[in-house]
């Protein structure tokens, strides 16, 4: 909403966007043909009746869900239909029973970071690869588990015989709680150890547990297992060229950029 809004130099938000900035400049530079990107359904297009743990889009287009506030005035998402069923064959072939979704819409844990980075209008300059994981509903994935399904994605992608430029992205919001006794716990000590393990000893991160994560960064801030998919595809070499982290309200936002 404060993107809609125009909140951008907003004191409350600045601070946000700001850290997005080099992202937009590095992607604009890029030119990636496709954005995989791992997120979670917000209970909008899953529900707990049947929550995938991991769920891989593989339509020509995805539409925007409405959340309860409205349709946001921003483009359907377009996919890419050979490269994702590629993947998904792949995965299958790789021992990953992933389930695998068409013409559903994708809620904000895709679209909100999406239009901070790539530019909506007149229309997206590539496409995307959705990836649902499940961080709502236990039992979660393990971190172990997210970080061999990032290699297995990354062994997919090399091998699809089109040349396309591919970009990965994890989202996760890092130290939060939303309910139960901590609910607003955050903890900026784990947050900074956090984004300095995903570059520098991923291997440490994918080593804990869900109920670790749980217990340093809060009930919700698992979900940062899911930058370690981003990670697994990511070359052991690869290294941050940027970081922003900041801490307004409940959640602890961070975005960084590796290459």
């Amino acid at each position: 909403m404060a993107f809609d809004k125009g909140k951008h130099d907003d004191p409350d938000w600045q601070p946000l966007f700001k850290g997005y900035e080099p992202v937009a400049k590095w992607l604009a530079q890029k030119k990636p043909d496709v954005l995989f990107f791992c997120f979670n359904d917000h209970a909008t297009t899953f529900f707990f009746d049947h929550y995938p743990t991991f769920a891989l889009g593989v339509s020509a287009e995805y539409k925007i869900a409405d959340e309860g506030l409205g349709f946001r005035n921003i483009p359907p998402l377009k996919g890419h239909v050979g490269l994702s069923r590629h993947i998904a064959r792949s995965l299958v072939e790789d021992e990953f029973d992933i389930s695998v979704f068409q013409d559903l819409p994708l809620d904000h844990g895709l679209h909100s970071p999406l239009t901070m980075m790539w530019p909506k209008s007149p229309d997206w300059p590539g496409a995307v690869i959705p990836l649902v994981v499940n961080v709502v509903q236990q039992p979660l994935p393990k971190p172990k588990r997210c970080f061999a399904l990032g290699k297995a994605i990354r062994r997919a992608i090399d091998s699809y015989p089109e040349d396309l430029k591919v970009a990965m992205v994890g989202t996760g919001g890092l130290s939060h709680q939303m309910i139960g006794e901590r609910a607003g716990f955050n903890n900026e000590s784990w947050d900074r150890e956090f984004l300095d393990l995903i570059e520098r000893d991923p291997e440490h991160l994918a080593a804990m547990t869900v109920e670790d994560f749980m217990e340093k960064g809060g009930n919700e801030g698992a979900e940062v297992i899911m930058w370690l998919i981003m990670r697994g595809a990511l070359d052991s070499r690869a290294k941050k060229v940027h970081q922003n982290y900041y801490l307004p309200m409940t959640t602890a936002m961070a975005v960084a950029l590796f290459e």
